[in-house]
């Protein structure tokens, strides 16, 4: 009888033979993610973003850098639709969730959290054939356990012109979002009633200018919703222009 560690081997082996599948961050066959890849990720989440936060935003977690491993699974996950990649991507936006919580020095039993997704496009999801950051919000609020719930708190205004984020600047964004998300009055009041006096956390895959969730959190505030903090699995390096003294 083989020794237990060898079972993940097999698992592996079984997955590359009948799936052709690959680890996202190595190459390695088997998993999407291999155990060593998981391994090396960061354990805990910290303030992305500007620091202190802009007026009127609240602070953002991320696990790391929108890069190598983390942007490998961002995207195998979000755009070629690698489902089995939702578990370890829900688990990684925990960490955020946890120490935005900690910060925030959350009191256990003072109310619930809610996990709030910041929606995609129909159109996107439509063309994906499914909801990335909806089921990573729902795998972290699995890892996270009970008291933790996801909430469609916010959703895309009929008819707004909003547009493929991707290629687009800082100012070009926060254009293109602005008065496109709405959070309906009926849902916030049924939530409510259900989870008085809940921790709202907004939660993304990715932080890049800041645009959408501040866009998110204004359609929450219209509504009366106070957001503790935003989540997202990882964030991109802002650039920052260095001055010509020449």
């Amino acid at each position: 009888m083989p020794a237990l560690p060898v079972l993940p081997q097999l698992a592996d082996a079984f997955a590359d033979l009948v799936l052709g599948s690959r680890c996202v961050g190595c190459e390695r066959p088997g998993r999407a993610l291999c155990p060593a890849c998981w391994t090396a990720l960061p354990d805990v989440a910290t303030p992305h973003g500007t620091v202190p936060p802009a007026t009127g935003t609240v602070t953002t977690f991320a696990v790391g850098d929108y890069d190598t491993v983390l942007r490998a699974l961002v995207l195998a996950h979000k755009e070629h639709r690698v489902l089995a990649l939702t578990r370890p991507l829900g688990r990684l936006l925990a960490r955020s969730v946890r120490a935005a919580l900690d910060d925030a020095a959350v009191p256990a039993g003072s109310g619930p959290v809610l996990l709030v997704p910041v929606p995609s496009r129909p159109a996107a999801v439509r063309h994906r054939g499914h909801d990335p950051t909806l089921a990573m919000s729902r795998a972290a609020a699995r890892a996270l356990g009970p008291g933790v719930r996801v909430a469609r708190l916010v959703r895309v205004r009929p008819g707004a012109g909003l547009v493929d984020q991707a290629g687009l600047g800082v100012a070009a964004r926060a254009a293109n979002l602005a008065g496109t998300l709405t959070a309906p009055a009926g849902v916030v009041r049924r939530v409510g009633e259900r989870c008085p006096r809940a921790h709202v956390v907004l939660c993304d895959d990715v932080l890049t200018t800041g645009a959408t969730l501040r866009e998110a959190q204004r359609a929450l505030r219209a509504t009366g919703v106070p957001v503790l903090a935003a989540a997202t699995v990882a964030a991109t390096r802002r650039k920052v222009a260095v001055p010509n003294f020449g």
